[in-house]
């Protein structure tokens, strides 16, 4: 019986980190997806605008740069991001 609940709080102590580390793992992943839906979103609205307008591949060159670009942004501010919060709260002095 000693053996099974110093089995089972081993488990528990390295489980935290795990669960940590998924949770970073998720969250980087997340991150490239919503950088490479960016991309193709506005590569595909760009030549949907060039069939529209008959300019041949300009348009959608111009929206995989700011596919691009959006999608750096938006990968730059999900990394950035504090965890405890939104980061965008002014923070007030600690107290003595």
């Amino acid at each position: 019986m000693q053996e099974e609940r110093r089995g089972a709080g081993n488990r528990g102590a390295g489980g935290g980190r795990q669960r940590a580390g998924l949770a970073s793992a998720s969250t980087l992943a997340g991150a490239g997806i919503e950088f490479a839906i960016a991309i193709v979103g506005f590569l595909y609205l760009g030549k949907w605008l060039d069939g529209r307008f008959g300019t041949s591949p300009v348009l959608m060159i111009v929206g995989v740069f700011v596919g691009a670009a959006g999608g750096f942004y938006s990968l730059y501010r999900s990394l950035m991001a504090k965890p405890g919060g939104s980061g965008d709260a002014k923070r007030e002095p600690p107290e003595r």
